[in-house]
């Protein structure tokens, strides 16, 4: 590894932020298995404080913890669930630590079996070096680039020899194995487990011995991997267990079921910024808190109170939506293309509510709403027009207005005014 792993640079973001806020940012949206499950709250307050302990211990020792994402790329493509895991990598990147990007290019040939009823098909190396490179690609849109350090986890896994895997192997039980849910259920149906298969998590939990590894970041279905096999093969190995940070599975557009190509619930991260923007717009409304606590670049206190204005009404469920869909859409695609989806969707989807004749209004420089409203007589006053933005019932291009003092730009483009209920401006 480099050398400007060797000491850690307190970040803007880290200066700004106390240990406690950095604990609840690292372990924002994070689960550890069913939410009733006392198990799984005890593990995750387990985890909290090992990670508050490794985040102090790097600001008194000046050397950042070596955090690390493990990919199989076993297919070309991603989508927003596949960045849930590394928008965490990236959140311990804006602090400062070293982040990894880890390869799976010799576990991609086993595959992981954690989340499968059957035994995964075996791959090529040529297959999975050329998935890779598309992978890290697509990664570069949520990490920074210059600050990742890229490794393949072959490097090593392909050079241990038998009495290393028999070494390994002996740390660990069948009926460990055979526990797991989706073994017990394979097993239980009389359904073929094949013996490379428990391979997988012997291979996974050596890359952190090989890494050093401080922190390592998976999806619940990678809590055995982790937190057992990981954290058991370090402490064989004469290193600290590793913090296991566990992100749950993002669900797809239906709301329920975990997103996946396969079952055409997805959103693909390279999808076009209006095709993008249309099927976030598409979520049912309870997992839009789950998404912005994922996939978007918010910080706790942001989400809290989007939260309250959601559960006191202060904010309609569909502008909270259109704010998701605008954050999405800019990760990958940038603001102003996040901008133009968004006048698409309101143009194609919402123009359809208004009335086929709205009076014109020019505006030729940029001039406040408050401005626009009274001089084109919607209201009685500009301080009608303020009470009316304050009470939530100014909308731009459908978006609810919240900001007396906003100020509308002409960019040559119409767009519609909605002041209460019946009264409708197009600004051109």
């Amino acid at each position: 590894m480099s050398s400007r792993e060797t000491v850690w640079e307190p970040t803007p973001l880290a200066r700004r932020m106390s240990l406690d806020e950095q604990v609840a940012y690292l372990m924002q949206g994070c689960q550890y298995g069913p939410e009733a499950d006392p198990d799984a709250e005890q593990l995750q307050q387990r985890m909290a404080q090992e990670l508050r302990e490794r985040l102090a211990e790097s600001m008194r020792t000046r050397r950042p913890l070596r955090v690390y994402l493990g990919v199989d790329p076993r297919t070309s493509d991603l989508h927003l669930g596949h960045t849930v895991p590394m928008r965490k990598l990236r959140q311990f990147q804006e602090l400062g630590h070293t982040a990894i990007f880890l390869i799976g290019s010799f576990t991609s040939l086993v595959g992981d079996p954690s989340d499968k009823d059957r035994a995964r098909q075996l791959m090529d190396m040529e297959t999975v070096m050329a998935n890779a490179r598309t992978y890290t690609e697509q990664a570069f849109k949520i990490l920074d680039p210059e600050k990742t350090v890229i490794e393949y986890n072959h490097k090593w896994l392909s050079e241990l020899n038998f009495k290393e895997l028999i070494h390994l192997a002996s740390h660990f039980t069948v009926q460990q194995f055979l526990a797991r849910e989706t073994f017990r259920k394979r097993y239980d149906r009389g359904d073929a487990i094949f013996l490379h298969e428990f391979f997988y998590p012997l291979m996974q939990g050596y890359d952190a011995v090989a890494l050093r590894a401080d922190v390592q970041i998976g999806g619940t279905d990678q809590i055995f991997n982790i937190v057992v096999a990981g954290r058991k093969l370090q402490e064989a190995f004469g290193q600290r267990p590793q913090v296991a940070i566990i992100v749950p599975i993002l669900p797809g557009t239906d709301g329920v079921i975990k997103m996946s190509k396969s079952l055409g619930n997805h959103i693909p991260i390279q999808a076009p910024p209006e095709d993008m923007y249309g099927k976030i717009m598409s979520l049912p409304d309870h997992v839009m808190i789950t998404y912005f606590k994922l996939v978007t670049r918010y910080k706790p206190d942001q989400i809290a109170r989007i939260e309250r204005e959601l559960q006191e009404g202060r904010r309609h469920p569909r502008d909270v939506k259109m704010e998701l869909a605008r954050e999405i859409v800019s990760i990958f695609h940038g603001e102003e293309a996040a901008q133009q989806a968004e006048a698409h969707f309101v143009r194609v989807f919402q123009h359809r509510e208004l009335p086929e004749e709205i009076p014109e209004y020019r505006v030729d420089a940029p001039l406040r709403l408050v401005d626009i409203i009274a001089q084109a007589g919607l209201t009685r006053s500009k301080s009608e027009a303020r009470r009316l933005i304050q009470q939530g019932g100014v909308r731009l291009d459908g978006a609810q207005v919240l900001d007396t003092e906003m100020v509308f730009t002409p960019d040559g483009r119409s767009h519609v005014l909605r002041v209460g209920k019946r009264k409708f401006l197009r600004l051109v």
